[in-house]
């Protein structure tokens, strides 16, 4: 007779992936807050009381889904070890929307408020767009190497988490350093600390606690938030006729060539996601994952906040941490509290950023070895083709963008000149669309590697139909130096003849072979 698991709301491990996630979201939010108000002019009373609880709602929604989802997994598996789907605030969507919607509104028009409309017209769509993707995304996992799935996130992982934060760590080694090598010592070595203290929480407090008695002998600083903490209870309220109001108006439409390629890569992680906790041992159905990501961005715009909501990378952290569902709710009560009662800049403001990155890099290296270590041995040469698209995105968006920025240049003005020395057409067009072309080069070479020249050739075809239509690869840049996304017919033709040639050549190998 085998033993019913006690299958108990909360665990010790709960506490360690409730820190890691909690902090995730409030990362998030300090974005939205800091950008809007930098970029699009959103004053902090608007934040506060309008677009923070839409956000609330809709990490809510979400956050008690994948809770329950888990829990009814473990109970029918009989499985005690089963981890809850992180999930919350999708972070390129929110870099995306403010910087290529949002804020080039309001630079046109000066109007926080139509820039803010223009978000939420982002947002319906992408939800809506995931809900139609709950119905084809289990033919495009089963169809798809796990390979390619696992590898884009890998190069998000490497790049984008570890390496953005790593930086910020060793910048200011005697506050970030300590606790990070706790976070590492405690998970990836297994340790039990006295009185049974979670790792994750033991390593900012002792981090904190350092930085703090440093800055009082005048021996360190560090960033904590400056943001006013807006006291006061604001319930989300709904705001159909802003949410509607550009649906007949120009000023959304004409950034479809944003949206669009965002929905579909925001479908196509939130599969990857569910790959990588399957490959952890966690097998969630794909029907009712995506319907719950879709629905909750809906709720979001309809409730004022323009950012979609998502399935997040890094479920093989949780789960290494020890988490199980009830990590989940409890981020999703507290996160939804601080941003229903304005209190969502309280912890940075005693927390010092650095103390808190060590588990964000932690869950990105877990992220990368499983890319690794998940699939056939002889595929491990596409993984690591499928990781060069995210390093150029990398090193577009965070060192040569930002450095221009710094020293007031164009990246217009300097196009020629970076093209003789870091070949900035190539660095840009591998860039757009970096997600799904680190799918398909992926594919492609396992389908190579397991000789199945058709089925790589498929994929070539693919390629070329998503560079034709812009999708990947295609780009204009603007005479004040913006990258823009080009969307319509013939957008990289280069790229697409090439591609369809490829695919004929991988065509008459199959007949050569077959």
């Amino acid at each position: 007779m085998s033993k019913t698991p006690s299958m108990a709301w909360f665990t010790r491990g709960d506490l360690d992936g409730f820190f890691g996630l909690f902090v995730d979201n409030l990362l998030q939010l300090m974005l939205i807050g800091l950008l809007c108000k930098l970029f699009c002019g959103f004053p902090t009373e608007f934040l506060t009381g309008q677009v923070l609880p839409g956000a609330a709602l809709s990490i809510l929604i979400g956050n008690l889904f994948y809770a329950w989802q888990a829990r009814q997994l473990a109970i029918s598996s009989g499985r005690e070890n089963v981890t809850a789907l992180p999930f919350g605030i999708n972070t390129p969507s929110l870099i995306a929307f403010i910087f290529l919607i949002m804020a080039p509104v309001y630079q046109e028009t000066k109007d926080y408020h139509l820039a803010w409309q223009a978000g939420l017209f982002a947002c319906v769509l992408n939800g809506i767009m995931e809900i139609v993707g709950a119905y084809g995304g289990d033919w495009l996992r089963k169809n798809t190497p796990r390979a390619a799935l696992l590898c884009a996130l890998a190069g998000v992982a490497i790049t984008f988490i570890a390496m953005g934060f790593i930086f910020q760590i060793f910048s200011n080694p005697l506050v970030g350093l300590l606790p990070t090598f706790l976070i590492l010592i405690s998970y990836a070595g297994r340790v039990k600390w006295p009185g049974g203290l979670p790792g994750g929480f033991l390593a900012v407090a002792i981090g904190t606690a350092f930085a703090w008695t440093l800055k009082y002998f005048g021996l360190v600083s560090f960033n904590i938030s400056t943001d006013p903490i807006l006291w006061g209870f604001n319930l989300p309220h709904p705001v159909p006729q802003d949410l509607f109001a550009l649906f007949t108006s120009p000023t959304g439409w004409k950034y479809m060539a944003v949206i669009f390629p965002m929905g579909l890569f925001n479908v196509i992680g939130s599969l990857q996601n569910l790959e990588s906790a399957e490959a952890g041992g966690d097998s969630y159905p794909t029907k009712p994952s995506l319907l719950t990501n879709g629905i909750a961005t809906i709720a979001a715009a309809f409730f004022g906040s323009a950012f979609p909501t998502t399935i997040y990378i890094g479920h093989p952290g949780w789960k290494a941490m020890g988490a199980r569902h009830g990590y989940s709710i409890l981020n999703g009560v507290l996160i939804s509290l601080l941003c229903l009662f304005g209190g969502v800049t309280l912890f940075l403001r005693v927390i010092p950023q650095e103390c808190i990155l060590g588990i964000l890099l932690w869950i990105a290296i877990i992220i990368t070895a499983q890319a690794f270590q998940e699939i056939p041995k002889s595929h491990a040469l596409a993984v690591a083709l499928g990781l060069i698209p995210a390093f150029a995105a990398f090193t577009l968006e965070l060192v040569v963008e930002p450095t221009l920025q710094a020293a007031h240049v164009s990246l217009a003005s300097v196009a020629v000149q970076l093209e003789g020395s870091l070949h900035l057409k190539g660095l840009i067009s591998l860039s757009q669309g970096f997600l799904l072309v680190s799918m398909i080069f992926a594919a492609i070479l396992v389908f190579v590697i397991e000789r199945q020249f058709q089925k790589a050739a498929f994929w070539c075809f693919a390629a070329s139909v998503f560079s034709f239509t812009g999708l990947i690869h295609a780009y204009t840049l603007s005479s004040d130096g913006e990258i823009l996304n080009q969307f319509g017919f013939w957008a990289a033709p280069d790229f697409g003849v090439v591609y369809a040639l490829i695919g004929i050549i991988l065509l008459l190998l199959h007949r050569k072979t077959s």
